[in-house]
């Protein structure tokens, strides 16, 4: 499948998934009020949809395999990592490959369009909505320090874009550091919809940035990408269009994992960012770099403490406590769990606490302050100058 045919049938699947899931809401009683009995009977009514799904495997969700880097396109390719999907558990196995001569990691073979919307469905909408905007709604601090990132560079942007902006709280958190500058937000998902009409962002694009970018051209003062690459089936469509949305003299803001974070290696299948399998391409520092100077970017600054967000501990604990306890309710599992299971389920998460807390702190405590110096930073951050 092309790319262009690839990602309209994303776009259009991702269509259709928001409008089931707005003819849900608009029936239903709003997230907040529907208590558990009312997440049952949602859970229930999904259920047949997604065992038609299944009920035809789950490798016609992947397409061929790849012989060659899709970064550096050598033929030395190696496993690096095989897992499943950790946080919604859904069916299927992946398999990630590294490139001996550049170091890009990629999952191969790649979902396909059909398969990017079946992982992603009830992922960060739908049943999955709620959970994920509380989690991207409380992390202001976070979302500080990007913007400060751009400070040295430019004070006072017109103009930034937020490419992949989701619900759009990054954008709500910027504009009280920088209250004088339009912020606009770009995602494929009804998640931007949302963003604009709470008010974080001024404009929202839906649909996917190289087909939007011409008519963005030279824009922007400032485009952001956080965590946003890694999604992407095409990584460096997606840096061309960020160069034609960038006005010269204007700067790209980038914030990928790192997949030379030594907790890559330690922690296995348990690293978070691996994210399988939504995650797609991970790419080494050096390997970006060299790809924007390409492009006609400077690289301005490069950070990798301020970037880390010290959670690999405590999400490790978490993805291996709930990968052994009984699954909880899902509409892409045959059936409810019983009392028991979900008794088993309480018990056991409730033994790993002690765990959990211990994670916490050496993640903020010990590693936090030493991750640069240990390798252990799981992101890195580029600002780059449009020449």
């Amino acid at each position: 499948m092309t790319e262009a045919r690839e990602t309209e049938a994303r776009e259009t699947e991702a269509r259709e998934t928001d409008a089931r899931e707005t003819e849900a809401r608009e029936t239903d009683a709003p997230e907040p009020a529907r208590d558990a009995g009312d997440r049952t009977a949602r859970i229930a009514a999904l259920r047949e949809a997604y065992r038609a799904d299944l009920d035809a495997g789950t490798d016609r969700f992947l397409g061929p395999r790849r012989t060659t880097c899709p970064w550096c396109s050598s033929g030395r390719l190696a496993p690096r990592l095989r897992t499943t999907d950790l946080l919604q558990h859904k069916p299927g196995r992946f398999t990630l490959e590294g490139c001996a001569d550049c170091g890009h990691v990629f999952q191969n073979p790649q979902l396909t369009a059909e398969g990017l919307e079946f992982y992603y469905r009830d992922f960060y909408d739908g049943l999955g909505e709620q959970r994920m905007s509380g989690t991207f709604g409380g992390r202001a601090a976070m979302y500080r320090g990007r913007v400060e990132a751009m400070l040295p560079h430019d004070s006072a942007p017109k103009a930034w874009l937020d490419v992949g902006t989701g619900h759009g709280h990054f954008c709500a958190t910027a504009r009280t550091v920088l209250p004088g500058t339009v912020f606009d937000g770009l995602d494929f998902t009804d998640g931007v919809a949302l963003a604009a009409r709470e008010g974080r962002v001024d404009h929202a694009y839906r649909g996917a940035f190289p087909e939007l970018a011409p008519t963005l051209a030279s824009r922007y003062d400032v485009v952001s990408m956080f965590h946003y690459l890694e999604h992407s089936t095409d990584p460096d469509r997606e840096l061309r269009a960020a160069h034609e949305a960038v006005r010269p003299g204007g700067h790209l803001l980038i914030e990928v994992p790192d997949p030379q974070s030594r907790y890559a290696r330690l922690l296995g299948r348990w690293w978070l960012p691996w994210l399988q399998p939504q995650h797609l391409h991970f790419i080494p520092v050096a390997n970006l770099r060299r790809r924007l100077a390409g492009l006609g970017f400077t690289v301005v600054a490069e950070q990798h403490a301020e970037a880390h967000d010290p959670v690999d501990l405590l999400a490790a604990v978490w993805l291996a406590l709930d990968h052994t306890a009984p699954r909880e309710d899902a509409p892409w599992l045959p059936a409810r769990p019983g009392p028991l299971r979900r008794a088993a389920r309480t018990a056991l998460l409730l033994a790993g606490v002690p765990a959990l807390l211990t994670a916490t702190l050496l993640d903020r405590f010990a590693v936090r302050p030493l991750s640069r110096r240990l390798g252990l930073c799981n992101a890195y951050r580029l600002v780059a100058r449009r020449q």
